[in-house]
């Protein structure tokens, strides 16, 4: 492993633990406010950044982004994006109390940053700039994806998972453009776009902590923030996978996060499933 690489992987570390602190701040904060509304935009953002705990998780998320951001030009988009994964393993630490299928769902994400860390071994991971009509059809996708998790796929998910699932798809689809934008030049106009998808992002994750626990909302958004761009590494940014057991190492790290969010979303026996649709409620 180079030097460069290795330092990237570091920064894709400390940014997890940032980024999965200010998870669970900003849900304990949320979850104790009136309730959120889009329909009230304005008076939302009040009640949000008036909130001491929760603009200080606001910010230290901010700084785990910047983090993300260097090592994305340090180290390719799956390997940061799965190293990023073993920050489920903090929040899972400071939730506290889990079920059984909760435990299991963190074990199988560690078990891929485990994984992820076999597959590293004497490889160097070259990765491309990807061209522009594929990332933006990635991008766009990723657009209809979250809405249908955060409408119809959340009403058969826990209470907040399908806003979780919102936010992770559309802060992966941010983070593909991300790694678009920093090589710069014409890659730059795909600045807007990724800000576009944060802020849906941002909105999902804030509307879901009111709606379910924190493994539920800020698991699942960790956990398909990273699995979507390690596939998109493959497929957009060519970059390959190593050869041999390396390879089916990689492979395997990616279907953990999988199943491990899978295992997050299921709702517990009894738990009504969540019958408001995206941001309707006052």
């Amino acid at each position: 492993m180079s030097p460069k690489l290795g330092a990237g992987l570091v920064l894709a570390l400390a940014s997890a633990g940032a980024l999965n602190w200010s998870y669970y701040a900003q849900h304990g904060a949320a979850a104790a406010l009136p309730p959120l509304s889009l329909r009230r935009p304005l008076r939302s953002l009040e009640l949000l950044f008036r909130n001491r705990r929760w603009l200080v998780g606001f910010l230290i998320g901010i700084g785990g982004w910047v983090f993300y951001v260097v090592a994305l030009g340090l180290a390719p988009l799956s390997l940061v994006q799965a190293a990023s994964a073993g920050g489920i393993a903090l929040l899972a630490a400071l939730v506290g109390r889990l079920s059984s299928r909760e435990r299991a769902a963190v074990v199988l994400a560690i078990a891929g940053l485990l994984l992820l860390g076999v597959s590293l071994a004497g490889v160097s991971a070259p990765s491309s700039h990807g061209s522009w009509l594929p990332i933006a059809l990635w991008m766009g996708a990723s657009l209809g994806v979250a809405a249908c998790a955060a409408g119809p796929l959340a009403r058969v998910l826990a209470g907040g998972a399908g806003l979780g699932v919102a936010a992770g798809v559309l802060y992966a689809a941010g983070d593909v453009g991300t790694k678009a934008a920093v090589v710069g030049g014409g890659r730059l106009a795909f600045v807007p776009a990724l800000l576009a998808c944060h802020g849906l992002a941002f909105v999902a994750l804030q509307l879901g902590f009111q709606r379910g626990g924190a493994l539920a909302t800020a698991g699942m958004a960790t956990l398909w923030t990273n699995a979507m761009p390690i596939a998109a590494g493959s497929l957009l940014f060519g970059e390959t996978l190593p050869p041999g057991m390396r390879g089916v190492a990689r492979v395997a790290a990616f279907a953990c996060v999988v199943i491990g969010a899978a295992a997050l979303s299921r709702p517990d026996t009894g738990e009504p499933a969540p019958v408001e649709p995206f941001g309707l409620i006052d």
